[in-house]
């Protein structure tokens, strides 16, 4: 495994970045577009106390690149407006040292994930942590796994976006 330079760390960086802002302008092509065109993208949104019981249910359990987008297609057209509106405000935080193990970059990521509905107050919706595996692809760039483990036990609303 190798260490990674700050150009390589700026990079993901911004890849996080783009994603977080995606979800929080509620911008599913956006967010589809973090993921590699690989068959094998993923997404997995889970409970940290079913990871530490090695559960593997999932909230949200999109396991290829075709789920991906099925998640997409939901949210922008079968469920468009069934549910209330609300806003995301995603904070990320790279913690530790990246690695590079076999051409993906590993990392793990702290986030906190505020939520405004409309009209209301603002809360916080879920805490937890990011684990990528990122690779290069289109010149960029992209999630090859995104698992987002949330600590919150409940959570304090329905659950529409990715986290």
């Amino acid at each position: 495994m190798l260490k990674l330079d700050e150009a390589s760390l700026g990079l993901f960086d911004n890849l996080q970045r783009r994603y977080a802002e995606a979800l929080d302008r509620r911008d599913m092509d956006a967010w589809l577009d973090c993921f590699t065109q690989d068959a094998a993208a993923s997404y997995f949104c889970i409970a940290a106390e079913n990871v530490e019981r090695g559960l593997e249910i999932a909230l949200m359990y999109d396991d290829c690149r075709a789920r991906l987008i099925d998640r997409v297609t939901f949210i922008t057209k079968v469920w468009a407006g069934t549910f209330q509106p609300y806003r995301m405000r995603h904070f990320v935080q790279r913690i530790g040292v990246p690695t590079l193990d076999h051409g993906k970059l590993n990392v793990v990521s702290n986030f906190s994930i505020a939520t405004t509905p409309e009209g209301g107050g603002s809360s916080l919706l879920a805490v937890g942590y990011y684990e990528d595996s990122v690779v290069l692809d289109r010149g960029e760039p992209r999630f090859l796994r995104k698992r987002a483990v949330y600590d919150t036990t409940v959570l304090p609303r329905y659950i529409v976006y990715p986290f």
